[in-house]
């Protein structure tokens, strides 16, 4: 997957205006994108299964809900874990359920793969719900930030929405570069055949089903390091973070950025979350507000229908639309 000057470019220039967003923003705008931020981490772990491996996994949230019980859970009642401790325990929760789903998941294929893993996500909401585990349908709070600190020393103050919007952004950075290394090494060079055509990667010696397996392990565990994020900034988990909808949100996220595409994850998760809250807005839409959900699936039919490849593939349209404009002008 060959990446160009000018998308390097790019990239970089949007993560530098992120980092310069909160100089500008309200609080209620950093709240915004933090929110955000941890969704494209969300949408970047089933990129890796949908867009590069070619597994339509419907139970994302699960990896992403189980994370945010474990930090609550496994958080002192009234002190501050350490977060250097509590995230790995957290990403290994939500990394070994999605061994489990994805060992028993992936001997099946097609519908049959996207039924199981919805099937095993329904299973966890359900534990959640019904069980002392999770709190019910109330939920249950995450009294005190975990602490960010080497010895006496504080780095970041979690309860800050500025730092830890940085912290956000750092992660959702981390996270994309190193999905980024993984699919340029021989490992995702074979994600990338199994994706093409899995019976010719076994025939050329590629035993697919461990490749699979650690993509969907290595899936629950980024998905599991944005159920962290979530659980920290809002101090507050309920079993609708297991839901399907979150699962289906993702997979909205990343086929309007455009599958496929690294890129395409964070700029779906910032197009779904920036409509919604446009079509929520009383003061863009007025009344329209009550029935924002026809509005945003007409703007993503508008969008599928309109641009096959994502949002990812606007400029490339825009810049053939203007050379054949430039031809059909010639004398």
């Amino acid at each position: 997957m060959e990446v160009s000057r000018a998308a390097v470019v790019l990239s970089l220039a949007a993560l530098a205006g992120l980092a310069a967003y909160p100089l500008v923003a309200s609080d209620f705008g950093i709240d915004l994108a933090t929110k955000i931020l941890i969704y494209a981490i969300l949408a970047l772990s089933l990129e890796l299964l949908v867009g590069q491996t070619g597994l339509v996994c419907f139970g994302q949230a699960a990896f992403f809900g189980i994370a945010a019980y474990a930090t609550v859970r496994f958080s002192p009642e009234y002190d501050a874990a350490a977060i250097w401790w509590l995230l790995p325990a957290a990403v290994a929760t939500s990394a070994a359920f999605a061994l489990v789903v994805g060992a028993l998941s992936l001997r099946t294929r097609g519908v049959y793969f996207i039924m199981v893993t919805l099937a095993f996500s329904q299973m966890a909401y359900y534990v959640i719900h019904d069980t002392p585990i999770g709190g019910g349908t109330d939920g249950i709070y995450l009294n005190v930030p975990p602490s960010v600190a080497i010895g006496p020393v504080s780095l970041v103050d979690l309860s800050d929405p500025s730092q830890f919007y940085y912290v956000a952004l750092a992660a959702m950075t981390g996270c994309f570069v190193l999905l980024a290394v993984v699919l340029r090494s021989r490992f995702g060079r074979a994600l990338a055949g199994i994706r093409v055509n899995e019976q010719r990667m076994r025939a050329a010696g590629f035993p697919t089903y461990p490749y699979q397996l650690a993509a969907f392990v290595i899936s629950g565990a980024i998905a599991g390091i944005a159920g962290f994020l979530f659980a920290t900034k809002d101090g507050f988990v309920n079993p609708e973070l297991l839901s399907w909808h979150l699962s289906g949100a993702a997979l909205v996220m990343i086929i309007l950025g455009g599958l496929g595409h690294l890129r395409g994850a964070v700029i779906g998760a910032f197009a779904l979350s920036l409509l919604e809250e446009l079509f929520q807005s009383r003061e863009f839409v007025g009344g329209f507000a009550d029935h924002w959900h026809l509005g945003l699936g007409a703007s993503i039919i508008a969008c599928v229908a309109l641009l096959p490849r994502g949002l990812i593939g606007l400029p490339r349209l825009l810049r053939a639309r203007l050379v054949g404009a430039r031809h059909a002008g010639a004398p």
